[in-house]
This record gives structure tokens, C-alpha cells and sequence, in this order.
């Protein structure tokens, strides 16, 4: 089984031409709901790659909590580890998306502050099953987690996103690290590696310096990813006609690369199913609506290229 433990949002999507500046207001024609939270997100993207999958998260007794579930139970997500708040409501987040595609994200956690590490059971955190985690609920009930799922020997998967300060102790209870390129340079600073572009250098030390695999997403220039033992990978981006939206990219390749972990897939190989399902993400608008299935994943594989040696 791959237990996520993360956030759930209902997610208000705004296009705009061009960002709002400091005390300037825009209008835009419409704006699009759906659900998000990189919890609920990246379980999704999970269940996609026809993993057995569990949430575990809060949201509020509202019309907004209802809507998220059960489109996660239509996608054969298990939610019966999402606890109902009946005094906070569900996180919301506020999207806006630029004409190229690019977005900025203002999480409001409602519900999500109150997700708990006692939710998960230990039975659950079982050698073979993986928890995948992010950084939208407390950091204490993450840790907790983290220590419970290294003691009971399931593997963790961290996406540190939003970047947040986490100590060394804590990253060695992490299996799999996953960052962008704004979150490496944060945690490169946090463990004490000087500050670097060459991300093929950071993801390098990083591994090293924490004894975990550690993975950095390029955007358009693709992934790459070390182990501890200086083994490494690299992968491109898919090659897609037009980017519509980039919303859920990053949650689509967190998803993907977990499930294909969990499924015992190698690294290198873990890191093209999250590239190409990532892309796909991108040719379509808002997050969970556009992840792909495993056999849209499968098919675009066929044209993509193997992991590179690094």
C-alpha cells in the first residue's frame, strides 16, 4: 500500500495576462474550482499508476470537504483515514496562472492544520509500503510520521514543498527527497552546502550529506537524481506542442515517481515515469484533472528517452 499523508484543498483557479504588482488589481473574465492540496494531489496521481493508495488528511464539515472526497473515491482513492473538522473548514488555494503558463499559489491550511500523526496506524507502516509526505500539514505530525514509518520499516518519500526548514535529523528518516530547483538551493543552505547552480552538484551532495536518494525537478530541462552513492540519473522533459497549464506538475511527478517506487521500480526508471506523467500534466488545465492514467504514461514512455548515466 502507498499511504500519503499530506494536505486537502479545494483549489480557485484565476488566468490572468500578467501577475498583479504590489497594490495593482486585475480583472479577469472567470475563474475554475476544483480539488488540490498536494495530499489529495499527489494521491491521485498515485492511484492513476494503479497503486493501491491511501489519504491521510482533514478536511472541514463542508460542501467543499464532501466534493474533494468523493472525486478522490471516484479515482480509487481510500479515504477512510481523512478526518472531518467540525470547527475549522477545508484549505483552500488560490491559483493564478500567467499566459505562459506559469502560476502563483497562496495556501490558506483551514483543515489541514489540524492533520495529526496519530491518524496513521502503525500497521499500516509496514516493510513494502511507502508514505509519501509533503509540507503542508504541521511539521511535528510529519516528523512523527517520518520516525514511525523508519522504525516500522516503510519507506518515506519527502517532497519538501512549499521549502520549509527541516533539520538534518529529520532528512534521515527520509528515503526518497524530492526538490525543485528554488527548494534545493533552501535546503542546500539548511544542511550547510554552499549555495551552487550546478544542481547536478547539489543533488550529488545532497544525497551524499543526508545517506538518501535525492531527486531535483528541472521544470524544462527535466530531473535528475543521486543516491548516496553518488550513482545518478538524468532525464529531459517531455516534449509536449503547447504547456497550458503547470499547475499540478509538480504534485503529478511526486505521485507518479512514489507509485513507481512502491511498485519496485529502479530509480532511473522511477524517474521517467515522473518525468513523462509530469509533462502530460501539462497539456491540460487545473491539477488532479489533468493527471494522466498509467496507459497514457505507458504509451508516451515508448518515445522517451532512457535514463542517462551522471
Amino acid at each position: 500500500m502507498l499511504i500519503v499523508f499530506g494536505s486537502i484543498n479545494m483549489d480557485y483557479g484565476v488566468r490572468v495576462e500578467k501577475f498583479p504588482q504590489a497594490g495593482q488589481t486585475l480583472l479577469s473574465p472567470s475563474y475554475d474550482i476544483g480539488a488540490g492540496g498536494k495530499g489529495a494531489n499527489q494521491s491521485l496521481a498515485c492511484a492513476r499508476m494503479g497503486v493501491k493508495t491511501a489519504l491521510v488528511g482533514m478536511v472541514g464539515d463542508d460542501a467543499m470537504g464532501t466534493k474533494i472526497l468523493n472525486n478522490l473515491r471516484r479515482n480509487e482513492v481510500m479515504t477512510s483515514g481523512v478526518g472531518v473538522s467540525d470547527d475549522v473548514p477545508t484549505g483552500m488555494a488560490f491559483v493564478l496562472t500567467n499566459h505562459v503558463g506559469e502560476n502563483q499559489i497562496v495556501v490558506c491550511s483551514g483543515a489541514n492544520a489540524l492533520t495529526s500523526a496519530a491518524q496513521v496506524p502503525d500497521e499500516i507502516l509496514k516493510d513494502g509500503n511507502v508514505v509519501l509526505m509533503q509540507m503542508e500539514v504541521p511539521l511535528a505530525e510529519n516528523l512523527a510520521v517520518m520516525e514511525r514509518a523508519r522504525a516500522h520499516g516503510a519507506k518515506v518519500v519527502l517532497n519538501l514543498a512549499p521549502a520549509y526548514q527541516i533539520s538534518q535529523k529529520a532528512l534521515e528518516h527520509v528515503d526518497y527527497l524530492i526538490v525543485n530547483e528554488s527548494e534545493a538551493q533552501a535546503i542546500a543552505a539548511l544542511v550547510g552546502i554552499g549555495a551552487s547552480q550546478d544542481y547536478m552538484v547539489l543533488a550529488r551532495v545532497l544525497a551524499a550529506k543526508s545517506g538518501h536518494a535525492c531527486i531535483i525537478t528541472l521544470g524544462a530541462k527535466g530531473a535528475i537524481a543521486f543516491e548516496a552513492d553518488g550513482k545518478g540519473w538524468r532525464v529531459p522533459a517531455l516534449e509536449i506542442k503547447e504547456v497550458v497549464d503547470t499547475t499540478g506538475a509538480g504534485d503529478c511527478f511526486c505521485g507518479t515517481f512514489a507509485a513507481a517506487i512502491h511498485a519496485k521500480f529502479a530509480l532511473g526508471t522511477a524517474l521517467r515515469k515522473a518525468s513523462v506523467a509530469a509533462g502530460l500534466s501539462c497539456t491540460k488545465k487545473g491539477a488532479q484533472e489533468s493527471f494522466p492514467y498509467l496507459a497514457d504514461i505507458e504509451a508516451a514512455l515508448e518515445d522517451f528517452p532512457q535514463a542517462i548515466p551522471c
